[in-house]
């Protein structure tokens, strides 16, 4: 089965529940902010998804499996072949179709739909509105835990697909490409030291991911509203766009905004700012503009 789009709705995922090639996980992590000192404290979501999860949905979890725990910073993309055996491990196979699910903003679900499209699997989507709309509709729920045989996936990486911290020295140098940081814009203006260190990479405009969700449905908005909110960076007609956060997570987000807008030559910054402003000799800059 083909997936429609990088999107699916509720009533598509109600449609094709009992589909064999289907595969459905819920990602949810939750950030906690630390009692002292900056950053965040993640946790995972697998408890509330072991009492109610949509049928047949499995659980990925993005810190403890899907991280490289010997990157020394957080969420970072492992090697395209770990990743892929681990999803295998979790049934993920060539001819397989995936969808993607948390609670609250869809970072967690856009960042594995990201990491899937970096080894060559593009028949991955992100339910639209997630676990909340599910609920909302008041759609059935279970707590039994799929059965999945290992599969067999293969590995084609898309390394352009990301961006280290070298490279993001040579895009601040010389003020290309075109660079998105989807923080909050407190944080991108540096009013909200999240990172230990406030700014902004200088030269990168601010698209909040926040922005890109109908606060009523935490659906997107619909690629007319979602180009609006890019057009002042330039992104849509760049040849290249990179985007970044605090770690690799929402910005993809970002991504998969850009890519509802036919904007499909993007790269993640995967060290975002808690690499960054661990090196002190790199340049952060305050302020609303880029």
């Amino acid at each position: 089965m083909a997936l429609p789009t990088p999107l699916v709705t509720t009533d598509w995922l109600a449609d094709h529940l009992g589909d064999a090639q289907l595969r459905v996980y819920d990602t949810t992590i939750y950030l906690r902010h630390k009692s002292e000192g900056f950053g965040y404290v993640p946790e995972s979501g697998r408890a509330e998804w072991e009492q109610a999860h949509i049928p047949g949905a499995g659980f990925l979890d993005v810190i403890g499996e899907l991280s490289d725990a010997d990157a020394g910073l957080p969420f970072m993309m492992p090697a395209a072949e770990t990743f892929a055996a681990t999803m295998a491990a979790h049934g993920v196979a060539d001819g397989t179709a995936v969808v993607l699910y948390n609670k609250g903003f869809p970072m967690w679900s856009t960042r594995v739909w990201w990491m899937l499209r970096s080894i060559g699997f593009d028949n991955v989507a992100v339910l639209d509105g997630g676990w909340e709309k599910w609920q909302r509709e008041g759609r059935p729920t279970d707590a039994a835990a799929p059965t999945w045989p290992t599969g067999k996936l293969s590995v084609r990486p898309r390394p352009e697909m990301w961006v280290d911290k070298a490279q993001m020295r040579d895009v601040v140098a010389s003020g290309s490409p075109v660079t998105v940081n989807a923080l909050s814009p407190e944080v991108y203006s540096g009013e909200k030291n999240q990172y230990g260190r406030p700014g902004h990479l200088p030269g990168t405009h601010n698209v909040f991911y926040g922005s890109l969700i109908d606060p009523e449905t935490g659906e997107f908005l619909p690629p007319e509203q979602l180009r609006e909110l890019f057009s002042a960076s330039g992104a849509l007609a760049a040849e290249e766009v990179i985007t970044y956060c605090g770690g690799g997570i929402s910005a993809t987000m970002d991504c998969l905004a850009l890519e509802l807008c036919g904007q499909r030559k993007v790269a993640v910054y995967d060290g975002s700012m808690s690499e960054w402003v661990r090196d002190e000799s790199l340049p952060l800059k305050l302020g609303s503009e880029p």
